[in-house]
């Protein structure tokens, strides 16, 4: 798995902020978060995975074990409860919210290049980051 421990930083955006509309993300946040390039890396712990999400904005950490539930708050602060599964470079990771939305990232680590899919509703948005 070569793409532990490498930092990958967004370089396009499709669709992010219909994708925040369809979760519920008020203005003032999408405007924000649309302004940021934000820095992923993934690393392994053991039996955990870290996701680490990096920005002037905020850095969130994630750690989880492969198939199991955990609870989790999202960037815009809602509770969510998640599931995380690893299967070769893709990571799905399954967020589940109060109000019944749910949110599925897809992330496929290459070796330069990071793609995540996220899907919210029937909102489809796509996410490419390379190696820093």
């Amino acid at each position: 798995m070569d793409f532990f421990g490498k930092k990958y930083k967004l370089v396009s955006s499709e669709n992010f902020d219909e994708f925040m509309k369809a979760v519920g993300t008020g203005m003032v946040l999408r405007k924000a978060a649309s302004a940021l390039t934000p820095t992923v890396e993934l690393r392994k712990d053991g039996d955990y995975f870290v996701l680490i999400s990096s920005s002037t904005f905020k850095t969130v950490e994630i750690k989880f074990k492969p198939g199991e539930e955990f609870d989790e708050e999202r960037l815009d602060g809602v509770k969510v409860k998640s599931v995380c599964t690893v299967e070769g470079n893709t990571l799905k990771h399954v967020q589940r919210a109060p109000d019944g939305i749910v949110i599925t990232h897809v992330r496929e680590f290459g070796p330069d290049e990071l793609k995540t899919i996220m899907t919210a509703k029937d909102v489809v948005c796509t996410r490419i980051y390379k190696v820093c």
